[in-house]
C-alpha cells in the first residue's frame, strides 16, 4: 500500500484573499486555497491568508518569513546596502518562480506531513512514545482526558478526525505556544521523562507590518541579519541532515532562520487515515530536555520589570492593540518598565505604510488557556522616526491620556462603590460595566484624531468621556445621602483625587 500523504508544498490548503477577485492569474487560477509554493509564487497577487486561530497564523507567518528569505536570498546580508536594495527589488518584481520550485526540490518529502520525515515532527516518537495523547489533545479547545466538555462533545474512546490543514494549524500552536507540565512518556536513549517546558511564545503577543499585498506583509517581516549569518549554518529544522538530540543543551539560534523555526520544547507526530486527509491520532511529549535558549524574538515588545527581568509583554484578550502603540511607534515612554519595540520596526521605513497586526493567545505561563487574541490598526501606521520627537511626544500623549483617564474611571467606579455599601475598595461590577462603556469609545476616539493628526487638547476628549462613563454606571444608584455623597467624593478621581493636606509640624 501506498503511504497517505499531505504535501504542504503542492496540496491546496491555506486560504488566503486575493487582490482582484475574479482576475485570471499567467499560471494559476484563483482558487480558494494555495500549496506553500504558490503562496510564495503568487505572494504579490494576494491580499492577505485566511488562516487558522491567531496563534497559528502566528506561527506560519515565522515560516513564511524564513522561507522568503531563503528562497530570496536575503537570509544574508554581507552588505546593508545591497539587503535593502535586493529587498526593494524583489518588492517590485515578485518572488522568483524557479528560485522558490529548486529550494523545494532540495528536500523532496520534507514538506509532507505523513513522510518518513514529516514536517516539523519526530518520527521517533512512533516506538519511543507509544502512549497518545490523542487527537483531541492535539486540537487546542476540545476536551480531552478527564477534562469537562464545554464546547464541543468529544470523547477520547471515539475521538472525530480532523482535517489534515487543521490539524496542522494546531501543531503550530503546541510547538510556539504549548503548557509546561505533564505529558506523555517518552524514552529516548536512556532518558524517560513526561514533563516539558513551555513553546517560545506561549502567553505572548506578536506585531506583525501587514502591507497591501502578502508579498509586502513577507518582505515587512524580515529582519536584517548579522553579517556573520551563513545559509550554511543557519539552518531551519526541515533542512538538516539529521535529527536533533532531543537530551543535548540547544544551540542559540545563529541566524533569523533559526530564530524563527527554532526553540520549540515539544515533540508531535500525527498520524493519518489511509487516505491523508484527516488526522486521527497524535503523539505529544517532550522535545527537549533543556530549556531552549532565548529566542529574542523579532515581533514581540520586550519589557524590563523593575527587578531588571526581560520579558514579553503578555497578550490580554481585554487591551485594545492602541494602548500598546508606546512600545511600537517610539512614542514617548513613562512607567515603572523599559519598553523595547519589536525589532521588526527597525527595518520598515523604507518600504512606506503599514497596518499594524497584533496576534497571540492570552494564557498563564504553564497550562491554562484561555482566548485567542487578534486585532488589527484600523488604518495604517506610520513609524515614527528617532528625528521626529514632536509626532512621537503628541501621539504618545495621545495615547498616555487616554489610558490614563481610564484607569482613573475605573477606580473612581470602585471607590464609590466601596463607599456606598461601606466596603473595601477593590474589584467590582460597576468596574467591568465602566471599562466596557469607556474602553471601546476611548479607541475610537484615539484613531480619529491619529488620522486628523489633530493633538491639540485631546486629554479635554477623554476626560469628558470618563466623565460620561461614571455618571452612566452610577446614576441610577444616588438613592439616598449616603450613597450620593459617596458616589460624588469618588468622582474626585477623576482628576487624580483629593488632595492630601500638608502635614504640619509641631
Amino acid at each position: 500500500m501506498s503511504r497517505p500523504t499531505f504535501d504542504l508544498r503542492i496540496t491546496p490548503w491555506a486560504s488566503v484573499r486575493w487582490r482582484n477577485p475574479g482576475e485570471k492569474s499567467e499560471s494559476l487560477e484563483q482558487a480558494d486555497k494555495l500549496s506553500l509554493e504558490d503562496l510564495l509564487i503568487k505572494a504579490h497577487e494576494i491580499e492577505a491568508l485566511l488562516f487558522g486561530p491567531p496563534p497559528a497564523l502566528s506561527g506560519l507567518l515565522r515560516l513564511l518569513y524564513a522561507l522568503t528569505a531563503r528562497v530570496t536570498g536575503l537570509d544574508e546580508a554581507p552588505d546593508d546596502f545591497e539587503w535593502y536594495d535586493r529587498r526593494a527589488d524583489i518588492l517590485e518584481n515578485g518572488i522568483d518562480a524557479d528560485d522558490v520550485r529548486k529550494y523545494f526540490d532540495r528536500f523532496p518529502g520534507r514538506f509532507d506531513l505523513f513522510s518518513e520525515r514529516p514536517f516539523l515532527q519526530d518520527p521517533r516518537l512512533a516506538e519511543e512514545s507509544p502512549k497518545r495523547p490523542g487527537v483531541n489533545k492535539l486540537v487546542i479547545g476540545r476536551p480531552a482526558g478527564n477534562n469537562a466538555v464545554w464546547f464541543g462533545h468529544h470523547w477520547d474512546s471515539s475521538p472525530v478526525p480532523v482535517d489534515s490543514a487543521e490539524a496542522f494549524a494546531h501543531l503550530l500552536m503546541w510547538l510556539y505556544y504549548g503548557p509546561s507540565g505533564r505529558c506523555a512518556t517518552r524514552t529516548h536513549g536512556a532518558e524517560s521523562k513526561a514533563d516539558v517546558s513551555a513553546g517560545p511564545l506561549r502567553s505572548s503577543l506578536s506585531y506583525h507590518p501587514e502591507g497591501r499585498s502578502l508579498l509586502e506583509t513577507l518582505l515587512a517581516g524580515l529582519t536584517l541579519p548579522d553579517e556573520h549569518v551563513s545559509r550554511e549554518n543557519d539552518l531551519c529544522p526541515w533542512e538538516t541532515d539529521e535529527l536533533h538530540d532531543p537530551t543535548e543543551p540547544a544551540r542559540a539560534p545563529s541566524g533569523p532562520c533559526s530564530q524563527l523555526t527554532g526553540g520549540w520544547q515539544h515533540a508531535l507526530l500525527l498520524f493519518p487515515d489511509d487516505t491523508g486527509d484527516h488526522v486521527v491520532d497524535a503523539c505529544i511529549t517532550w522535545g527537549r530536555r533543556h530549556k531552549a535558549p532565548s529566542m529574542n524574538d523579532p515581533y514581540v515588545i520586550h519589557q524590563t520589570s523593575k527587578q531588571g527581568n526581560v520579558y514579553a509583554r503578555p497578550a490580554d484578550a481585554g487591551r485594545a492593540l492602541w494602548r500598546d502603540l508606546d512600545g511600537l511607534l517610539l512614542l514617548d515612554r513613562t512607567g515603572s518598565t523599559t519598553v523595547q519595540r519589536p525589532d521588526v520596526f527597525k527595518y520598515t521605513d523604507e518600504l512606506g505604510l503599514f497596518h499594524i497586526q497584533a496576534l497571540g493567545f492570552e494564557q498563564d505561563g504553564k497550562t491554562k488557556d484561555v482566548q485567542f487574541v487578534s486585532s488589527r490598526t484600523p488604518q495604517p501606521v506610520r513609524q515614527i522616526r528617532d528625528d521626529d520627537p514632536n509626532t512621537a511626544r503628541a501621539t504618545g500623549d495621545l495615547r498616555s491620556a487616554g489610558e490614563m483617564y481610564g484607569q482613573r474611571v475605573e477606580y473612581a467606579v470602585k471607590v464609590a462603590w466601596a463607599g456606598a455599601l461601606d466596603k473595601k475598595t477593590g474589584p467590582c461590577a460597576w468596574q467591568e460595566e465602566a471599562a466596557a462603556l469607556y474602553w471601546p469609545q476611548a479607541e475610537d476616539l484615539f484613531w480619529e484624531r491619529l488620522a486628523k493628526e489633530d493633538f491639540t487638547e485631546a486629554w479635554r476628549d477623554f476626560l469628558r468621556l470618563a466623565h460620561e462613563t461614571f455618571s452612566t454606571v452610577t446614576d441610577g444608584y444616588v438613592k439616598g445621602p449616603r450613597a450620593a455623597r459617596a458616589i460624588e467624593r469618588a468622582r474626585l478621581e477623576l482628576y487624580g483625587g483629593r488632595r492630601k493636606k500638608p502635614s504640619t509640624s509641631s
